[in-house]
């Protein structure tokens, strides 16, 4: 039983897992009624749905985040890749004459996902093909996107009404959040992507070493185009979530600063921005943590104002755990356990 703790307190979600529960206990301390899930016209609702739900963008874009990172890359370009895809599609159903028909929705969706396609491809031109570094092809978008989304909507909050286009961000499905099953279906692809085929030792290698990855016959460039690509498409969807849970395009606002919370989550679920070794399962719960302190500060009555300055508090926390001299201090506590355990099973 020792060493099962000792093991499980060497991984790398161990502190990102205590953190969440140390969340958890604050919640329940200021607000008994936490835990509590009711069920309202046949759906389910309280403090962990709504974390859920509220956190199935920011666990989205993570996913897409984590194999970008992987690849020793950033991507600062999600935020504004998430306005335009709103955008877009606010302006489809804006521009039809009948936006709550599913036939129009389900254009207005693919349409923003493929403007999301391309501009992973643009992201994964100029890091692969050009040669350009990650952080200054990503800053590009960056900073041009929300350009884009300004001129899509004209300068203008564009607000629709669309039940089937809401039901991306407010809708239910047997109870159950619908943005909560697209957050878990998009996971899910990931994990299964890069566990049941190559592609995960391949995301490995290149970011691990990509001169001897290429010399090994890895194509690098068709996989850093892939895996942009893909954490594109992920903002993309992410931005549909939070523009149909408004029901409005908001080109200034939508997905600001969701770039950063995707890297904290990534990094507070053991992924290393060096590249190489990589954590979905570790992203899941940074996720998870991003998410739970936003609702802890309005539990507690922290002022919102002061969100962004208790995040960095408890990242700075899970970070400095998660620190080599950290690690090695806990290597030498799990030794000395090991021996004690040794020398009782010795002395019986």
């Amino acid at each position: 039983m020792i060493a099962l703790l000792a093991r499980f307190a060497s991984s790398r979600i161990f502190w990102p897992i205590v953190m969440l529960l140390v969340l958890f206990l604050i919640n329940v301390i200021a607000f008994p009624g936490f835990f509590t899930i009711t069920i309202r016209d046949g759906n389910l609702y309280g403090s962990l749905i709504d974390i859920l739900r509220n956190g199935a963008p920011t666990l989205i874009v993570a996913v897409g985040m984590t194999l970008v990172i992987a690849t020793r890359g950033i991507d600062l370009s999600v935020g504004a890749v998430c306005a335009i895809s709103g955008a877009v599609a606010c302006s489809i159903l804006l521009g039809s004459s009948d936006p709550g028909n599913p036939g129009t929705v389900a254009i207005a969706i693919l349409t923003a996902l493929a403007v999301g396609l391309v501009c992973g491809v643009w992201n994964g031109f100029l890091v692969s093909v050009l040669g350009i570094q990650p952080i200054i092809a990503t800053l590009v978008l960056m900073t041009a996107g929300r350009g884009v989304a300004m001129l899509i909507t004209e300068g203008q909050i564009l607000t629709v009404t669309s039940p089937p286009f809401k039901a991306l961000g407010a809708g239910f499905w047997l109870g159950v959040p619908v943005a909560v099953y697209i957050g878990a279906a998009v996971f899910i692809l990931a994990a299964v992507l890069t566990r049941r085929t190559a592609l995960g030792m391949l995301i490995e290698s290149v970011g691990i070493n990509p001169e001897a990855s290429r010399q090994a016959g890895v194509r690098a460039r068709g996989l850093l185009f892939a895996v942009y690509t893909f954490c594109a498409l992920c903002a993309a969807v992410a931005g549909l979530i939070l523009t149909a849970n408004t029901m409005a395009a908001d080109a200034n606002n939508t997905g600001l600063f969701i770039e950063l919370d995707a890297i904290l989550a990534v990094v507070i679920g053991g992924t290393s921005l060096a590249g190489g070794r990589y954590s979905l399962a570790g992203t899941l719960v940074g996720a998870l943590v991003i998410q739970t302190l936003v609702t802890t500060v309005y539990t507690v009555g922290i002022p919102p104002i002061a969100t962004m300055v208790f995040k960095a508090a408890v990242v700075t926390v899970v970070c400095l755990l998660q620190s080599p001299t950290t690690n090695e201090a806990l290597g030498c506590f799990r030794r000395k356990l090991a021996l004690r355990s040794g020398k009782g099973v010795a002395a019986a």
